[in-house]
């Protein structure tokens, strides 16, 4: 597995708070160089059986094609399993189908486009650059183009988002037939433009009952689509889960390239600096009692839980039992897992057996 962070948007949204540097033709280059440099000196990291490779960010889809065919010229040679790449609708919308049939043409066979709402306020509010007809014209371009597997972005859990506008964002969405959906609950980060709203009173964050009326809503509405809900966040048509994030979620060794993203050996982390010129980086050597608590972390946010020998074994055993009884963990076959129900607490069902 093989992630590269591409550190660059054309404006910065809201609600984030990700290292990012506003894109120009210099700066994207000096960076493809940069990283170059860094593939070719961590080379024995990656593995002889890459089987999937993600360009993530920032915004990937502001890389010119020329950026990014060095950038995967310098990997593995495909085909991979999924290579995915993120894109911006409005991106898609200005570059056109020729852009979208160079990225196939690199060898990507999966798309995750951030498009967050079909509502043209809260877009405006989150200061994404693209309008939901936009939105809907890019994933045109890509269906036209040859992509036969588009995963959405939606974000919910806003104080201003009403239920019947989130309703309406989802049969939208629905309305695309994307493979995959994911969808995240809006979260206060320091250094984002929303931490300054919320601290000076321009913004008062959704309560946890407006939260959890949004979640209840969309795992509705999307199981009710025939969408397998694979993890907390995620939902896909059968066959379409992400190969590539289902990896991390087993704890599947990976590596990282590019400023401030993450590899892991399986037994060590390593996290670069969030610079494009620093070539810094940290590890973090894990311990036995780490590796336990991050298994059982990880595989109960999925729909097939944790194997039920390996819980019992490492969990405490009163509170796993207490779980039990109250229905926040059931038991499937060899395994235990927390019911979609319960999906919305599950950091305090986690928390309370680590």
């Amino acid at each position: 597995m093989i992630y590269i962070h591409v550190p660059f948007c054309r404006s910065f949204c809201t609600y984030c708070d990700f290292y990012s540097e506003i894109a120009g033709d210099c700066s994207m280059n000096s960076y493809a160089d940069r990283l170059i440099e860094d593939i070719r000196q961590r080379r024995d990291e990656i593995s002889n059986e890459v089987n999937t490779l993600y360009i993530g960010g920032g915004t990937p889809s502001v890389l010119p094609l020329s950026v990014l065919s060095r950038i995967v010229a310098e990997l593995p040679p495909g085909p991979y399993d999924e290579f995915t790449v993120e894109v911006n609708p409005e991106d898609i919308h200005e570059k056109g189908i020729d852009y979208v049939h160079g990225l196939i043409d690199l060898g990507v066979n999966r798309i995750s486009m951030g498009v967050q709402s079909f509502d043209d306020g809260i877009l405006r509010w989150m200061n994404r650059r693209h309008d939901s007809a936009r939105a809907e014209e890019a994933y045109g371009t890509l269906r036209r183009a040859g992509i036969g597997n588009i995963s959405i972005d939606l974000i919910f859990g806003m104080s201003q988002l009403t239920d019947s506008v989130w309703e309406e964002t989802l049969r939208r969405a629905l309305a695309l037939s994307p493979e995959h959906i994911s969808a995240y609950q809006l979260s206060i980060e320091d250094g984002s433009a929303l931490a300054r709203m919320a601290a000076d009173g321009r913004y008062v964050e959704a309560g946890d009952t407006q939260c959890r009326r949004h979640y209840d809503i969309l795992c509705r509405v999307l199981g009710a689509a025939g969408y397998r809900h694979y993890e907390i966040s995620n939902f896909a048509v059968a066959g379409a889960e992400a190969v590539h994030n289902s990896a991390y979620w087993r704890r599947v060794p990976y590596v990282g390239f590019g400023p401030g993203a993450h590899s892991f050996d399986g037994a060590r982390r390593r996290w670069n600096d969030s610079s494009l010129t620093s070539g810094k980086f940290e590890f973090e050597t894990l311990t036995p009692r780490d590796a336990e608590v991050e298994t059982i972390m990880l595989a109960l946010r999925t729909s097939d839980g944790v194997p039920a020998s390996y819980l019992h074994a490492h969990a405490d055993p009163s509170a796993l039992s207490s779980a039990l009884a109250k229905g926040l963990l059931v038991s499937s076959g060899t395994h235990i897992r927390i019911p979609e129900y319960h999906f919305f607490i599950s950091d305090s069902i986690i928390a309370s057996l680590i």
